[in-house]
C-alpha cells in the first residue's frame, strides 16, 4: 500500500506525463471531490496553468446529462481526468457521451477512474507500472495471433473465445496516449472476441452500477450459457433473486446488443493481491473479465455497439491460448510473470 498522493502522482507524471503548457480538465463529483482536487493540483503544477474543474451535481440531480460545456472543454484540452462515483443510469447519459467527446479529440490523454476511491489511490495506482507493461507486452505477445482461449475455473466456468485478424488486441498498461484513453489504475490486455461459446461463471464482481450495490457475489454466481456470442437468458442462474431480475433486465432488455459478448479481457495488474470489489481496480486483477455489452468499437474495430457494458469478473482461472497455458488457477505461466 502506497499513499493517495503517491497514486496522484503515478496518474499525473507516470500515466499521463503532464507538462508545462498542457491545458487540462479534470471531472469530478462532490463523493470524489478530495481526489478530484488533489490531481487538479498536481496537474496545475505541471502545467503552470490553471485546470478546468467541473463538478457534476452542480448540473442537477444525479444522474445527469452530459452538458455542452464539459465536451466542449474537452474538445479544447490536452489532458483530461474523469474522477466519480458512478449512477444508475449515467453510463447512457454521460459517461459514453463523454467518451464520446474524449475520442473526437485526437490531441486528448484521457485518464478514466469511475469508481475511483481512497483505497484504490493508495492500492492500485501505486502498483509498479514498468511491472504491468512488462507483462502485458508478455500477455499481447501471446494473445496477439491466437485463434482462440479456453478460459475454465472451479466454479464450473468453461468457456472458448475465438478471435478475428480484424479486430485488434488493445494493450492497456498505464501508458495513455492520445486516441487511447485508459482506466487507471490500469493493467490488461483486451479485444472484442468473434464468438464465443460455453458456460460463463461470474464469482468475482459486476461492473457499471452492480459492484458498488452488490460486492462480491461469490457466493451468488452469474451462470449463463454462451452461444454464437451471446448470452442465453434461458439459461441465466443467480441465487440472488433481486441481482438475477436486475442482471437480466439489463442484460437482455437494454438494446439489441446487450447481451452481445464485447469484451474479453486479461488483467495484467500483478501488484494487486486481492479483489476490493470496486470494478475499476478489479478488473485489472490479474485473471480474466468479460463484457456483455458495448465492444468499444473506436478501440478494437468491432462493427456493432451498444448503449450498455456491464464487466464479470472471474476469480482464479486457467487460460489456455491456442492450447497452450499462460495462467493456471489465477497464477501467470508467462516468463516468470505471477500473480497471487
Amino acid at each position: 500500500m502506497g499513499t493517495i498522493q503517491e497514486g496522484v502522482r503515478q496518474a499525473i507524471d507516470n500515466c499521463l506525463r503532464v507538462k508545462k503548457g498542457d491545458t487540462a480538465v479534470i471531472i469530478t463529483d462532490r463523493e470524489t471531490l478530495g481526489i478530484g482536487s488533489a490531481l487538479r493540483k498536481a496537474a496545475e503544477k505541471r502545467t503552470g496553468t490553471t485546470a478546468q474543474l467541473f463538478i457534476m451535481e452542480d448540473f442537477g440531480q444525479r444522474p445527469i446529462q452530459f452538458p455542452d460545456v464539459i465536451k466542449d472543454a474537452l474538445a479544447g484540452a490536452v489532458v483530461s481526468i474523469y474522477a466519480a462515483q458512478g449512477a444508475k443510469g449515467e453510463l447512457q447519459t454521460f459517461r459514453r457521451p463523454m467518451l464520446h467527446a474524449v475520442d473526437a479529440n485526437p490531441n486528448l490523454r484521457h485518464a478514466h477512474m469511475i469508481g475511483i476511491t481512497p483505497q484504490i489511490m493508495e492500492d492500485g495506482m501505486c502498483s509498479d507500472y514498468k511491472e504491468i507493461q512488462r507483462i502485458s507486452r508478455l500477455v499481447y505477445d501471446k494473445v496477439k495471433s491466437a485463434r482462440s482461449i479456453r478460459v475454465v475455473t472451479d466454479k464450473g466456468c468453461d468457456f472458448t473465445a475465438e478471435f478475428s485478424p480484424d479486430l485488434k488486441w488493445i494493450v492497456s498498461d498505464g501508458d495513455i496516449r492520445p486516441r487511447h484513453w485508459s482506466n487507471l489504475p490500469d493493467g490488461e490486455v483486451f479485444t472484442c472476441p468473434a464468438t464465443l461459446n460455453g458456460q460463463v461463471v461470474i464469482d468475482g464482481c459486476l461492473g457499471d452500477f452492480f459492484t458498488e450495490k452488490h460486492a462480491s457475489i461469490a457466493d451468488t454466481p452469474i451462470c449463463v450459457q454462451v452461444k454464437d456470442g451471446r448470452a442465453d437468458r434461458a439459461t441465466l442462474q443467480c441465487k440472488n433473486e433481486a441481482l438475477l431480475k436486475e442482471y437480466a433486465a439489463y442484460v437482455f432488455e437494454s438494446d439489441e446488443n446487450s447481451n452481445r459478448v464485447g469484451e474479453f479481457a486479461i488483467g495484467t495488474n500483478t501488484g494487486l493481491t486481492r479483489l476490493i470489489f470496486n470494478l475499476l481496480q478489479d478488473e485489472k486483477f490479474p485473471g480474466i473479465h468479460i463484457a456483455f455489452g458495448s465492444s468499444y468499437p473506436t478501440k478494437t474495430g468491432a462493427t456493432w455497439d451498444s448503449k450498455t457494458h456491464v464487466d464479470g469478473v472471474l476469480k482464479s482461472p486457467s487460460i489456455y491460448v491456442d492450447g497452450e497455458p499462460i495462467m493456471t488457477k489465477g497464477t501467470f505461466q508467462v516468463a516468470r510473470a505471477s500473480c497471487p
